[in-house]
């Protein structure tokens, strides 16, 4: 892999045009934002999705017990074995005594008995169930112990640094635990990578072994933009609740950690929601395959190459302020063919007066094969005068 150093090119001043008041149709003065809602919770996060923009936040990296929130993790855990094809939601799993003995909310699933994956899965999210928890840790791995490391396995991959996991089910641990910020990445990870089985997290009741539960996320039944995601809680976490809404553009999730009832972490997290949507504004400025930059290819087939971006572009600001929007494309020098289809060779840099507040990668086109000779010859030597 080659490491090359950024340069700043030129703004881009069909940008300026797309974010005029005139296409996004804003009125008025500029909103002012104020500070986020008071909360008494140990810590939490409110961050928009489609941008990556974090909205509010306090103490969203201290390490905290996370209870039931687990089950998102382990929820996540066997999306990723049923996409590979390691099991089947078909599966019929037989309940181990260990299972059907494991303590806190349940499903009722019976020993010996054998319950489908899918069942499960629909216990464990909608239920809440620690024995439809464990039930599956063992199907997949043998053990709830192994299972748990390859939930820490998926933590580390999604960059979820102060997380670490002993169990499938949240039940207290010393050495259990995770961050606002992280449980909100694997929560994302869901969102984008499962959006079929994610809808599970929107059901509010489920009915196993003649027994209907309801769903513990009492905010479905409150706020039709509200579909998930997971509540939880012990003596020693709190009351917990992370929850996703969607309105127009704009997809929120928050995270609230460590309150004192069911109600506090309902109020907060409503009051967090209300907060995002109400001061905040988002809108898809970029389209995936479209030319946004070109470069200079050296000692390649051709001399320019067109850049965009990946995944639609997002920016997230609060409302009335789109007036200091800039976007600024930051170019590598240099470029040396071959380029790889979908090769990172900048980024687009979204700034408010003059101050970052997202980034999206731009990637090539197309790629880009190595010239001739007399080419690679010609630029060798004009490479000498750059």
């Amino acid at each position: 892999m080659r490491t090359r150093q950024m340069h700043k090119n030129v703004l881009l001043s069909s940008l300026l045009a797309l974010l005029s008041a005139a296409y996004l149709g804003l009125a008025g003065a500029a909103v002012p934002t104020p500070a986020p809602p008071a909360t008494e919770s140990s810590g939490y996060l409110l961050i928009e999705m489609n941008s990556g923009t974090v909205l509010a936040e306090r103490d969203a990296t201290a390490r905290l017990e996370p209870a039931s929130l687990t089950k998102i993790m382990s929820a996540y855990t066997v999306f990723r074995e049923l996409e590979a094809g390691h099991i089947q939601l078909s599966d019929q799993v037989v309940v181990s005594k260990k299972a059907w003995e494991t303590p806190g909310s349940r499903m009722f699933i019976e020993v010996n008995t054998g319950v489908s994956v899918e069942d499960l899965l629909k216990g464990m999210i909608i239920q809440s169930g620690n024995d439809a928890s464990v039930a599956l840790a063992e199907h997949v791995a043998g053990s709830e112990e192994t299972f748990a490391a390859l939930m820490n396995a998926h933590a580390q991959r999604l960059g979820m640094q102060d997380t670490h996991f002993v169990n499938s089910t949240g039940l207290p641990h010393p050495e259990h635990y995770t961050t606002a910020r992280d449980i909100a990445k694997v929560t994302e990870a869901t969102i984008r990578e499962f959006p079929e089985f994610y809808a599970w997290y929107a059901i509010k009741e489920f009915t196993y072994n003649k027994i209907k539960q309801r769903n513990r996320n009492r905010l479905l039944w409150r706020d039709d933009s509200i579909d998930g995601v997971k509540t939880g809680h012990t003596d020693a976490a709190g009351y917990c609740l992370v929850a996703a809404a969607e309105r127009g553009d704009m997809r929120l999730l928050s995270a609230v950690m460590g309150t004192s009832s069911e109600r506090a972490r309902e109020q907060e997290t409503q009051a967090l929601l209300n907060y995002g949507f109400r001061f905040f504004q988002s809108h898809k400025v970029y389209e995936p395959g479209q030319s946004l930059a070109r470069v200079r290819v050296w000692k390649g087939d051709t001399k320019e190459l067109g850049l965009g971006i990946a995944d639609p572009a997002y920016v997230t600001l609060p409302r009335g302020h789109y007036d200091g929007l800039e976007a600024v494309v930051m170019l590598e020098p240099t470029v040396i063919a071959p380029v790889a289809d979908a090769e990172a060779l900048g980024y687009l840099s979204f700034r408010i007066d003059g101050e970052e507040t997202s980034r999206t990668p731009l990637i090539s086109l197309r790629e880009v094969a190595l010239g001739g000779l007399w080419r690679r010859t010609v630029d060798s030597v004009l490479l000498w005068f750059q």
